[in-house]
């Protein structure tokens, strides 16, 4: 876990920090022998399977299989803390954070964000909120469809509101662009943040013992041989 944990701080500086448009990947992204041993502890399938049953929506007859969208009711990181996951990642990875007046609130009005997709800087509105929108780095259905189909519920609702390793406020229409692909068939726009990208996934799959694929493994291995040698 201790290790698990350096490995996530210095990948969240190195996204922070990351400024794309170029191949060479950006300062302080993970290193070739850092991917390399999160690699060796992943485990891999020869394909990702679909045993059905994914219900995101929490409407009346819904499957609700991971919890309330950003549900504060949880015993994860940033949990039963009086604030909604979502605001609690705006507050933790935006620049020049302003909140909505009044004592003791937590919403997140306005900021900027270095979008460790694009590298391009943001712009945070709460009048426009979806221009910057809250990425599951291991998407919530290719979890479902990895393995937390069988965990408990409570497990599924602190994943998909787990701060500390899975989050990232990101641009929103290439959160959307994402959907639920995983490294085989997506990577950030810039080059120079696949090492952060590959880092953060791997991860969170080591910590919550989900799988990659085979050919997701591909691509992440193509990722690590050009990220920083040392």
């Amino acid at each position: 876990m201790r290790v698990l944990l350096a490995v996530l701080l210095a990948l969240t500086a190195s996204g922070c920090a990351a400024v794309g448009g170029h191949d060479a990947p950006a300062p302080g992204s993970p290193t070739r022998a850092t991917l390399e041993q999160l690699l060796s502890r992943v485990l891999t399938v020869s394909a990702r399977p679909h045993p059905g049953g994914y219900e995101r929506g929490c409407k009346a007859g819904q499957g609700c299989v991971f919890g309330p969208a950003w549900s504060d009711d949880h015993d994860g990181p940033g949990g039963h803390d009086g604030c909604d996951t979502r605001n609690n990642v705006l507050a933790a990875q935006l620049a020049d954070v302003a909140y909505r007046a009044g004592a003791g609130t937590c919403v997140v009005v306005g900021g900027t964000l270095i979008d460790p997709y694009t590298g391009r800087r943001l712009v945070f509105a709460k009048a426009d909120a979806k221009a910057v929108q809250i990425d599951h780095v291991y998407p919530l259905a290719a979890a479902w469809d990895m393995g937390a189909a069988g965990w408990t519920p409570a497990r599924r609702t602190v994943f998909a509101n787990d701060t500390a390793l899975n989050l990232l406020a990101v641009d929103g229409k290439t959160n959307q662009a994402k959907s639920d692909r995983t490294p085989a068939s997506w990577l950030p726009p810039a080059g120079a943040n696949h090492c952060f990208y590959a880092g953060k996934y791997l991860t969170v799959a080591v910590h919550y013992g989900l799988p990659v694929t085979k050919a997701d493994r591909t691509a992440l291995q193509r990722v690590a041989r050009g990220c920083p040698a040392n």
